[in-house]
Order: structure tokens, then sequence, then C-alpha cells
């Protein structure tokens, strides 16, 4: 979940810029992937620029570790059932570790693409099957069976309306609205009585807020934090955004296929996975989790 230029002041600094990403363990798709030296002194980078610079905790984060010495305070935002769902978008591979996305995808090239966590259980050969069609295709390869995507279900404290890119959370009335982000893992397999993404990103008013209405309630209790914006854009610098996150522990299975017509037809103007943010390790760019 990172942010890039679109109309007003605001939203030339806040609107989402989702990188591709390639190179899951069951892909096959080729990432030629950079050394644990690149990503060592990317995160050098990224402690060095934001070293008593006044920056809040960072996104994202291995969800099982509950330190963090970063304390700047801003207000949690309210549950999602009382905020106007914006967004929906999905990276190539878990941004967070933890729960069952703890199997390390690779380095990547450094720019996001191929890096992040993949499911760590086992599927059957069937639920691997190559399948005949590609499916969000791009320079860095396509998605397949086995695949893992993070989900970002973003809400706003805004009046807004679901539409692309993160600028939709935004309005010209609340330039800083809070924003929460409900994340759920999701791994892909060639299975017609997997979930259907088109089921899990319907969308319906309740209670006068726009809503996912199907978001998975039998993947865990989420684990909430605070925390920032993502994406590999901010690798060597800090999110000075401000993100509630609620991401769930337990992976789900979904159709690979329902994702395809997804991509192929929705209001957000997705049509491929995005890229990943190293993960932050640096417990003072970190909150720490309060158990619940």
């Amino acid at each position: 979940m990172s942010l890039i230029n679109k109309s007003f002041p605001i939203k030339a600094v806040v609107t989402a810029t989702l990188l591709v990403v390639t190179g899951s363990s069951y892909g096959f798709s080729e990432t030629k992937h950079v050394s644990d030296e690149v990503i060592s002194e990317q995160r050098k980078a990224l402690a060095t620029n934001t070293k008593e610079a006044g920056f809040g905790p960072q996104s994202p984060r291995d969800i099982d570790v509950v330190e963090g010495n970063n304390n700047r305070a801003f207000g949690a935002a309210p549950a999602y059932t009382e905020m106007n769902l914006c967004n929906i978008h999905f990276h190539e591979n878990a941004e967070h570790k933890g729960g069952e996305f703890t199997k390390h995808a690779g380095n990547g090239n450094g720019q996001g693409y191929g890096a992040g966590y993949a499911y760590s259980g086992d599927l059957s050969a069937a639920e691997l099957k190559k399948i005949d069609i590609e499916i969000g295709v791009t320079e860095h390869g396509d998605l397949v069976p086995g695949d893992t995507i993070e989900v970002h279900y973003v809400y706003s404290t805004a009046k807004v309306k679901p539409g692309p890119t993160l600028g939709s959370c935004l309005s010209d009335a609340i330039k800083n609205p809070q924003v929460r982000v409900e994340a759920q893992i999701y791994v892909l397999v060639n299975d017609d009585n997997a979930l259907n993404f088109m089921e899990l990103t319907k969308l319906d008013v309740k209670s006068g807020y726009h809503q996912a209405i199907n978001i998975p309630n039998n993947t865990g209790t989420t684990v909430q934090y605070d925390g920032s914006t993502t994406g590999p854009g901010y690798n060597e610098k800090g999110s000075p955004f401000h993100v509630t996150w609620s991401v769930r522990p337990k992976v789900a299975k979904v159709n690979i296929k329902s994702v395809d017509e997804w991509l192929k037809n929705n209001i957000f103007d997705e049509n491929h996975a995005h890229g990943v943010r190293n993960l932050v390790i640096n417990t003072d760019l970190l909150s720490p989790i309060k158990l619940r």
C-alpha cells in the first residue's frame, strides 16, 4: 500500500503507486534475486534516513513479533464497519510475515519484485495443476497456482466511494482522513470449489458505509497495530502516512480463475499484482503490538 500523484495537492502525495511483482515458489516466471547485502544496505539507508526525523511506525512487519520502540502516537482508526471502503488491491507474496505465511519468497530484484513471504503450508498436486490461461501478465511474469497474494481492503473516514488508487480514500472536504487496512493473505489454487475472489471483493452499502461485505471472518484473530503505507518506494525512506492495520494470521485458498475474472473487470482499475516493501525489522521503526 504505497502512494503517488493525483489531482489536488494532498493527492499529489497520497495516491497509490502499486508496483508489479513476480517470482513465487510455485510460479514459472523468473526473478533475478539480489544479494542479502543489497537488502542490508537498503535497510541501513532506511535507518539513516529516518533517524531522529520524527517518522511514525512503519509497515510491513512480522505480526508474530510484538516488540517495537516507536511510540509516536496517532489515533487508531474506527472499526472498518464504521468507515468507507475506498480501495481494494493486492500484492504478489505477502508483504507481512507471520501466521501461516512465513516462507521467504526471496530477496527479489531489490525493487519489490519477487520478494515478500509465501504460504507456508502444503498444497496438493491438483491445486497446483497448471492452468491454460495467463493471469495478470506483466513484463515481470504472471500469477500461477501456488502463488500467495496479500489483499488490502482499504477504508477511510472520509465520505468517499470505492475507486482506483488510494486517492479514492481522500476528499476535498477531508485531506487527512484516518485510514485502516484490513489485510487478508490468500493462496491461489486450481480448484473451482475454493473461495471465489469475486465474492471476496463484493461491495455493498451497510448502515450508510461502503463495505466489502465478504472479508473472511474465519482466518484467525486479527493482529492490529499502528503502521504506515507500504510498497517498495519506501525501502530506503520512511513513509509519512499513518495507517491502522488489521492483519489476519491464517491463509485462505482462493480459486485462481476467479482472480482472473476480477482483474479483467473491477472498479479499482486493477489488472495485476503489485510490489512489496522490505519487511521492516528495525524496532525503532515499529510500534509495540498490544495483544488482545
